[in-house]
This record gives C-alpha cells, sequence and structure tokens, in this order.
C-alpha cells in the first residue's frame, strides 16, 4: 500500500490531483474554525468544554458532517447537509415530475441541468435552515441556557443568515472544485475530512473520561466494525443476463453475457439522514410552539436521544426509509423493458414481466439484511452508550459507513489510474 501511494506521488497529474485536494481540505477545515460575526464565541466554548453537545440524533448529524463547526458556530456551520438534502429532493422529484424524470435520461445535458436546479435548492434550503439555527441560537435552543448571539438584532440577524448561507454555498463550490480536478467526490471528500478530523478528539475524550481499558475495547470494537462494513459495502448480488445474437447488414451483434449487480446496502446513508430528520421534527416544532406538556414530551422521548421509544423508532424508520429507498432508485420495470430491448435476457426467466417479478423479488429479499445492518449501525452508539457509559462512540452510525464508503470509492479512483500507467494498485 505505501508503495501504491509512493507511485501515485511520481506521476506529475495524479500527484497535482491529490495536493489540490489537500489544499481544498485544508481552506475547508480553516472555515470550519472562523466564527459567525455576532457570536459570543467564549461563551460558546466555555458551554462545550463544561457540559458538551447535545445528544440529539439531527443536530449531532448536522455536527458530523460540518466537522464540529456548528457546535463553535462558524461559518460553515450547516456544513453539506443542505446540498445533501437537496440532491435527496431532487432525485425524488425525478420520480413524480415527468420533467425531471426526462432530463435524467438525456443524459450529460439533463445532468447538469438538474445539478443546477439542485444548487438553487440548495440555497433556498441553507436560507431556511440558517435563519432557523440563528434564531434557535438566540433563544438558547442550540445549547441550553447559552445565547450565542447576545443583543441580536434584525440587521445582525440578516448577516448571520447571509454568512451561514455563504458558507454553504462556497462549501458546495469548493466539492465541485475537487469533482473537477481533485481525486474523487467532492462532497464525499469534504464529508470524509470533517467526520476524520473529529476522530482524535473523541478518542482523546474516550481515554480521559473511560481509562485506558474501555479506550482498548473501543479501539478493537471499532476495528471489527470497520471490517464488517467494509463487508456488507462490497457484497453484490450478481444477476446473470444474456445477451442473443442479432444480425445488422453483414454483421454479428450481440451473444455476450455480463450481469446486474444489486448491492446488499444499495441506499447508503440515506435512510439514516431521512429518520434522524424525521425523529427531530418534534423537537423542532417544540421550540416554534412553545408549549410546556410539548416540550416536556420532547425532552423526554427525542432530545436526549437515549429512550428505548426513540431508539425503537430510529431502528424501525431505517429499515421503512431502506425499503423506500431502494424502490425508488431501482426500477424492476424499467430494467426489464430495456433488457427486453436490446435482447437481453435472463437464464431461465421469461422477458418482459417475468423478468421485473423477478429483479423484484431479489431486490426485496437483499434490502433486509442491508436494512438491518444500517439499523443496527445507527443505533449502535446508543447501546455502547447504556453497556459502558461511552458519551462519544466515533465507530457507529453514519460516520463509520461515510468513512469506509468514501475510503473504498477514492481508493478504486486512485488504483484505477495507477493501473492505467502500469503501477500495481492498492490490492495488487
Amino acid at each position: 500500500m505505501l508503495s501504491a501511494f509512493r507511485n501515485a506521488l511520481k506521476i506529475p497529474e495524479l500527484r497535482g490531483k491529490i495536493l489540490f485536494t489537500v489544499a481544498i481540505i485544508a481552506i475547508y477545515r480553516l472555515g470550519s474554525h472562523l466564527p459567525v460575526p455576532g457570536v459570543d464565541f467564549k461563551s460558546v466554548q466555555q458551554f462545550l468544554e463544561t457540559a458538551g453537545a447535545q445528544n440529539n440524533s439531527a443536530f449531532n448529524l448536522i455536527n458530523l458532517f460540518s466537522g464540529g463547526a456548528l457546535t463553535q458556530f462558524a461559518i460553515f456551520a450547516l456544513g453539506i447537509m443542505p446540498y445533501i438534502t437537496s440532491s435527496i429532493i431532487m432525485q425524488l422529484l425525478g420520480v413524480v415530475i415527468p420533467r425531471l424524470e426526462a432530463l435524467q435520461k438525456e443524459g450529460e445535458a439533463g445532468r447538469k441541468k438538474i445539478q443546477q436546479y439542485t444548487r438553487y435548492v440548495t440555497v433556498a434550503l441553507a436560507v431556511l435552515q440558517s435563519a432557523g439555527i440563528v434564531t434557535l441560537a438566540h433563544r438558547g435552543g442550540l445549547l441550553p441556557n447559552v445565547d450565542i448571539f447576545p443583543g441580536l438584532t434584525t440587521p445582525r440577524f440578516a448577516l448571520a443568515v447571509l454568512t451561514l448561507t455563504a458558507g454553504t454555498a462556497l462549501i458546495m463550490w469548493l466539492g465541485e472544485l475537487i469533482t473537477q480536478r481533485g481525486i474523487g467526490n467532492g462532497m464525499s471528500i469534504l464529508i470524509f475530512a470533517a467526520i476524520v478530523a473529529q476522530l482524535p478528539s473523541q478518542g482523546a475524550n474516550i481515554l480521559r473520561s473511560n481509562g485506558g481499558f474501555i479506550f482498548g475495547v473501543m479501539c478493537v470494537l471499532g476495528l471489527a466494525i470497520i471490517v464488517a462494513v467494509i463487508f456488507v459495502e462490497q457484497a453484490q448480488r450478481r444477476i446473470p443476463v444474456q445477451y442473443a445474437k442479432r444480425m445488422v447488414g453483414r454483421r454479428m451483434y450481440g451473444g455476450s453475457s455480463t450481469y446486474i449487480p444489486l448491492k446488499v446496502n444499495q441506499a447508503g446513508v440515506i435512510p439514516i439522514i431521512f429518520a434522524s430528520s424525521l425523529l427531530y421534527l418534534p423537537s423542532l416544532l417544540a421550540s416554534i410552539i412553545n408549549k410546556p406538556w410539548f416540550t416536556s414530551f420532547t425532552e423526554q422521548f427525542t432530545r436526549t436521544g437515549t429512550h428505548p421509544a426513540y431508539i425503537l423508532g430510529y431502528f424501525v424508520l431505517i429499515i421503512a426509509f431502506a425499503y423506500f429507498y431502494n424502490s425508488i432508485a431501482f426500477n424492476p420495470v424499467d430494467t426489464a423493458d430495456n433488457m427486453k430491448k436490446y435482447g437481453g435476457f435472463i437464464p431461465g426467466i421469461r422477458p418482459g414481466k417475468p423478468t421485473a417479478e423477478y429483479l423484484n423479488h431479489i431486490l426485496t429479499r437483499i434490502t433486509l439484511p442491508g436494512a438491518l445492518f444500517l439499523a443496527v449501525i445507527a443505533i449502535l452508539p446508543f447501546i455502547v452508550l447504556a453497556a459502558a457509559g461511552v458519551q462519544q462512540f466515533p465507530f457507529g452510525g453514519t460516520a463509520i459507513l461515510i468513512t469506509v464508503g468514501v475510503g473504498l470509492e477514492t481508493m478504486k479512483q486512485i488504483e484505477s489510474q495507477l493501473l492505467m500507467r502500469n503501477y500495481e494498485g492498492f490490492l495488487r
């Protein structure tokens, strides 16, 4: 593996891409430590040193994707979450809006148009989300009993919202720069960098609070979880497809065989994001309605994230959203029609409707273990908290799924470029 890194740095083009990606990550991390104008930074730091951040699933999710910038209320506090939400919305709308569905089938031109719509929706979501977060921060709803924006006036409110929105737009631009001129998918790389940046501090907190033995157990458990995630992320069901021979003029086409790869975890981390966002709604409504009985209900069942009802609901919602997303992302009817159009068939299965039913049956079967795996990984931090009293578990939930997934994809991209130049890759 070290020789593969050394070989990658020997190639001028590949070395330039790697160094460019590292430079963009450095700019991103710098923006995660610059506070928004008007923030009482000393009060925020004092609270974090004494009490720590809220143990709220959605709060921790946004803070995770921003690399800890939300707890410091930096200019990149929103992170890439508005863009992720916008991308999910556009993907879902592509199923119900014929115009967007037609754009998805137009190739590169349609993809660029959808990308432009995604940017507009991202900015709109960033404005709404930043306005809500600034309001909550001023009322002490973000960090309990801490007014992050003392003496907040309308001009200061507008400046804070504009700064956070501009930070999200800048992150989106930096991610696109990495995609175009760097290594890997830009948005994924930035999320990866944000998550990895918090690992040293989380490990130090575990060592300081729980001792060396618990820290060692957490490291061994984390290694086992990483191996399990790699195994499930790489697992796929390959459905063989045979193409019949056909004559076009004097040439014969077809007669080849291939396969349809159906991943066990085809939805990725999207079900976890959906479930966290949905369970965050009661807390958000409580801060808006401001009724004592409703606030007490959310404090007990949803805000802390440790109640058994919350954990069970989280578990069930992740499984439900995994099935929902897979039913949208993969259309067996369209796949069967395309195979029939080009003379393809699954051995032993008739083309057309029987093929669609077969693909739907396979998809339903392999989604269950993938959904269960996602749900177990997501609730693992709650289990570790109950068993060992570890407040921050860096090897559970969304963090480990993203880091392993992005690491594997980036490694494959570098390896493919090395193999193109007759160098050995990471797995050779």
